[in-house]
């Protein structure tokens, strides 16, 4: 009797184990599956945490309606390329590869905000008339988008300056020996222009040894009505 009392409690006992291993285990498969689901973003598991909203650009918020986002970044020194983003399409780069030292610029219809042409103007070592040609021949309503990179000045003279001024910039005067712009206008335009960024290379206060920090800016362009 006492052998088949032992077996019994033996019985028990591996009974119990099991059993507890069993539970264990279904409970480590759960929270595994919650932690892939939530990795891997499993159907019918939501974590709410994660959710965010895309906003056109990567801009905070949404821009109003009849309204473009836009952002954009000026050259890093002579390393990086500006960066030129409208209505969540890059459409100027360095991955794009059309972007250069000096001037670039995107032109954009002010009505659709499709893109028009981009192109660059090294006013380093290049010509100035290129680009007072291109000013000249930008239609009415339509949206320019400037950034700088590296030096965007030595060159500029005071009809390439008048026509940009002209486009609604407030800064373009003051451009010098690789300052750092971010300027938005139009052809057209009545009043000087709200997006427009600047700072000065100075050897004191410069980010990089000889150029100035990274200029950023964001906004919503009002598109043009008839």
């Amino acid at each position: 009797m006492m052998r088949t009392g032992g077996i019994l409690k033996l019985i028990v006992l591996v009974s119990a184990f099991l059993l507890a291993a069993f539970l264990a285990f279904q409970l480590l498969e759960i929270n595994t599956d919650i932690s892939l689901s939530r990795i891997l973003g499993k159907p019918g598991v939501i974590d709410e945490s994660t959710k965010s909203t895309h906003h056109k650009c990567g801009l905070y918020k949404a821009c109003p309606e009849h309204h473009f986002a836009f952002k954009m970044a000026s050259g890093a020194a002579s390393i990086v390329g500006p960066k030129v983003c409208l209505e969540d399409e890059i459409l100027m780069s360095g991955v794009r590869n059309n972007v250069g030292r000096g001037l670039n610029i995107a032109l954009v219809n002010g009505k659709t905000g499709k893109l028009i042409k981009t192109e660059s103007f090294d006013m380093w070592g290049g010509d100035v008339n290129p680009l007072i040609q291109f000013l000249k021949d930008i239609e009415e309503g339509t949206v320019v988008m400037m950034a700088t990179f590296d030096d965007s000045s030595t060159k500029l003279n005071s009809e390439a300056r008048k026509l940009i001024s002209a486009l609604g910039s407030s800064y373009i005067n003051s451009l010098s020996f690789r300052d750092n712009w971010l300027f938005v206008g139009g052809k057209g335009i009545k009043t000087k222009s709200p997006f427009e960024q600047y700072i000065k290379n100075n050897a004191e206060t410069n980010k990089y040894e000889g150029w100035p920090e990274v200029l950023e800016m964001e906004g919503c362009i009002p598109q043009k009505q008839d």
